[in-house]
């Protein structure tokens, strides 16, 4: 059964619209918007399971919308919209080799979309993989994919990746857009770590030396705003300093300046089983997380963060 592009398109959950756009702090389009049009051509066994999967993803219960989207595989084995909600759904589940080949099914299937771009390199970011080492297997012969690559590093803080896929595209009023705009973020990257720096002696140059250095610059991100950049580098200070609360709310803060509540919220929680004592940094973790909760309408999880700030810290 052959999928409607339009479908694709809806349930990406991205419209490649403008660089303008996509530069902005843009929310995720809600995936399960109405389009019941959409899948009139598809059996009602079919559009029945499909949209319960949607609903069971939608309350994060994943492994119910997993085993839906996996009937849904059966009933149509070439529906790469499927693919790629099996791809979301395990990588969700932190089951990134299981994810891996779904999401790079839906990709091969429909290289130009952006959001199959983004959960390609997310998977591969989080089992520590680069696109590169998959050149032979990706479509960079196509312009557009190289396009939509170059925003998908721009948005996550990654200037020099994204330079680097510029210089190997054809130029475009897109990629001179997208040009000056990561040659901005990589002089931004720059100051906030020149603005952070300090000399460190030999003596500490050890893990704790490590750890100040990532304090103090994560604390130059916080300062300019540099949200771009900063749930990169949050995250790479956590790789090292897993018990450090004040790295799990850099990186949920990042997140909710990038519209992502969801990852926001679970950086944030996290890192609450390692806050103690520090009232100033409590207070920021549950605003960060009360603006989380609002995001995705759970008024009641973010009324209970609200009522945890202490006033005058």
């Amino acid at each position: 059964m052959k999928i409607s592009p339009i479908i694709s398109t809806f349930f990406g959950g991205f419209l490649f619209i403008s660089l303008a756009t996509y530069a902005q702090e843009t929310p995720e389009v809600a995936e399960n918007q109405s389009a019941e049009v959409f899948l009139e051509d598809y059996s009602d066994d079919f559009q029945e399971k499909f949209f319960e999967a949607l609903k069971q993803k939608g309350i994060e219960n994943y492994d119910r919308a997993i085993n839906l989207m996996l009937a849904c595989k059966q009933l149509d084995a070439n529906n790469y919209v499927v693919d790629h909600e099996l791809a979301q759904l395990y990588l969700k589940e932190k089951q990134y080799p299981v994810a891996e080949p779904y999401a790079l099914t839906a990709l091969l299937a429909e290289p130009e979309n952006l959001w199959y771009t983004n959960t390609y390199v997310e998977i591969l970011q989080k089992q520590q993989k680069s696109v590169e080492g998959y050149k032979a297997q990706l479509p960079f012969n196509n312009a557009k994919f190289k396009e939509n690559l170059a925003l998908v590093y721009y948005r996550k803080g990654r200037a020099k990746a994204a330079q680097s896929i510029l210089k190997e595209t054809p130029k475009s009023s897109f990629t001179q857009q997208l040009s000056v705009k990561v040659e901005d973020l990589i002089e931004a990257q720059e100051d906030a770590i020149k603005s952070s720096s300090f000399t460190v002696t030999n003596q500490n140059r050890s893990e704790s030396g490590s750890f100040q250095q990532y304090k103090a610059q994560i604390g130059g991100l916080l300062r300019t705003n540099n949200y771009l950049a900063l749930d990169k580098i949050a995250g790479e200070a956590l790789e090292n300093y897993p018990s450090q609360p004040y790295f799990y709310y850099a990186q949920g803060y990042a997140f909710n300046k990038k519209a992502k509540p969801r990852d926001a919220i679970e950086a944030l929680e996290a890192g609450l089983d390692y806050l103690v004592g520090d009232v100033s940094l409590a207070n920021k973790f549950y605003q960060e997380l009360a603006d989380a909760y609002n995001s995705i309408n759970n008024s009641v999880k973010a009324n209970m963060y609200l009522r945890k700030i202490i006033p005058g810290f």
